[in-house]
């Protein structure tokens, strides 16, 4: 068998994002799917999508279309994959289990690896053993010293075995980080990886090697967790003679209170933030800065600003705080920004989920005005039936007490109804400006008066307007009063306010 090709060194960046379909990944994940696809892109390379599913035990259905429907989500396009192809596939491992094979066997051939016929239990007792000694565990390279004539009745016995990598014994490797520069491993300290397990699938870090060799892979981004594989990676690449790709061991996402991540603080699967109302490009935002730099100074910026600004040298090493809070700020920015057409188009499927079914026929554009009202308040797009359901049902359902303020029991909160009824009806020109100039004009009328600090007595708004607001929408909070009402229109405005003076009655008696 003759050694694998060798790589040129003259090569184009290729990155890659090698997720494995085992579950539903994280937005942590994509953070480095992210940066793999923006180098790549910022220097007109290829970003390559490369299923790792050789450990088919865990599996999880669905999980694969998941992954790539996360990526394309975030606007992360792959040049190369195993839905599009591309002239390094297969793309999914356990399509190419013979090249393992191959490259394995041409490793013991030639004396880089061995055959390792120790059984679970034999492993099981050595790492007891080890443990109770208070020693380092791992392999004690039994197999590897096996004669060949102990191979032979090895053989015979039909034992199942897997293929160890023969690490080197002496020595130090020197292994170079983009970010981190020079690091230096003894070689004691490491043992002798397996590279195929006894089914014949490689084991992850094997397959890593090999693939990203024979895929031309110029730049590998992963997180720190990798950084104790790296020598090995460095060593595998060696024995065959292949140049190694730059590793790029980017900084950990912590959560909060610097732990781990984990799903309570935010390390949910990519799409559930669909589902909660992120923007996508929201998302990609927030991801970018999670341990790189645009320029120190710019927060917001495009996903075609960030492929021309970045660079390697922008990534820090020091882990990065997820802030959801900054991620909510973050969206709501996003969100202002939108265009009303745009938002109604993005909110709408938020919005009919959150309606009832007599109530989903709607009309685009006064969802638009709707919408535009609470457009400054809204964070994600799951907001938006919360705010506005009550501009699209028949009548909103509320408690009748909601309507008695300070200043006005039941007899005269129906009396001031009345005369609201009677002014609002008259107005001709349903506009903000009008209806502002008849509720402070009811107000004058009903001698609501406060008195400020410096004893001044202005006109009390708050009595009238908060039974108008209740009346109208349910609810004590609503954007603008006139503004709600000229959007809600005249017709609906009247209906509701009759609807409550009747509500009212039986309390007034």
């Amino acid at each position: 068998m003759t050694a694998p090709d060798t790589m040129n060194t003259t090569h184009p960046v290729r990155t890659r994002f090698a997720p494995s379909p085992t579950g539903f990944p994280h937005i942590g994940n994509y953070r480095t799917a992210l940066y793999a696809w923006l180098l790549a892109r910022h220097h007109g390379g290829q970003f390559i999508l490369r299923i790792e599913d050789t450990d088919q035990a865990r599996y999880v259905p669905g999980s694969l279309e998941s992954i790539m429907e996360g990526l394309r989500w975030l606007g992360l396009t792959w040049d190369e994959g195993p839905d599009v192809g591309g002239a390094y596939g297969p793309y999914t491992q356990s399509e190419r289990l013979d090249i393992y094979r191959e490259r394995a066997e041409w490793l013991v051939e030639h004396g880089h690896a061995y055959r390792c016929y120790c059984t679970e239990e034999r492993l099981e007792r050595l790492r007891a053993e080890q443990i109770a000694r208070k020693e380092p565990t791992g392999y004690d390279r039994h197999c590897r010293y096996l004669t060949p004539g102990e191979r032979v009745a090895r053989e015979a016995e039909g034992l199942r075995t897997v293929v160890r990598f023969a690490a080197p014994l002496e020595g130090e490797t020197v292994w170079r980080d983009a970010l981190r520069g020079e690091i230096v491993v003894q070689n004691r300290t490491l043992d002798d990886m397996v590279l195929l397990k006894s089914d014949s699938y490689p084991t992850y870090n094997f397959a890593n090697i090999v693939d990203d060799h024979l895929m031309a892979i110029s730049h590998v981004i992963r997180g720190e967790e990798y950084i104790p594989s790296a020598p090995r990676y460095a060593q595998v690449y060696r024995a065959f003679g292949w140049e190694e790709p730059e590793f790029v061991h980017v900084g950990l996402i912590l959560s909060p209170d610097r732990q781990k991540l984990s799903k309570r603080h935010g390390a949910l699967p990519l799409l559930e933030y669909r589902e909660e109302g992120y923007l996508p490009e929201a998302v990609v935002n927030f991801l970018a800065l999670l341990g790189w730099g645009y320029d120190g100074q710019t927060d917001i910026f495009t996903l075609d600003e960030a492929v021309r600004a970045f660079t390697l040298e922008r990534i820090g090493v020091s882990p990065s705080i997820f802030d959801r809070s900054r991620l909510d700020w973050m969206n709501g920015v996003y969100i202002r920004a939108l265009a009303p057409e745009e938002l109604v188009e993005r909110a709408l499927p938020f919005l009919l989920a959150g309606l009832p079914e007599d109530a989903r026929e709607i009309d685009r554009a006064y969802a638009a005005q709707v919408i535009a009202l609470d457009q400054e308040r809204l964070k994600t797009l799951a907001d938006v039936p919360r705010l506005t359901s009550f501009f699209f049902v028949e009548q909103p359902e509320y408690d009748p007490a909601l309507l008695l303020t300070k200043g006005l029991d039941a007899e005269h909160a129906s009396v001031a109804l009345e005369i609201l009824i009677d002014r609002f009806e008259a107005v001709e020109v349903w506009m903000p400006e009008a209806l502002l100039a008849t509720l402070d004009g009811v107000v004058t009328e009903l001698g609501f008066i406060r008195t400020k600090g410096d004893g001044t007595q202005v006109p009390d708004r708050t009595p009238i307007f908060m039974l108008v607001r209740v009346a109208i929408s349910g609810r004590k909070e609503t954007p603008g009063l006139p503004e709600t009402l000229a959007v809600l229109g005249k017709a609906r405005a009247l209906k509701r306010l009759k609807t409550a003076r009747v509500r009212l009655q039986p309390a007034a008696v």
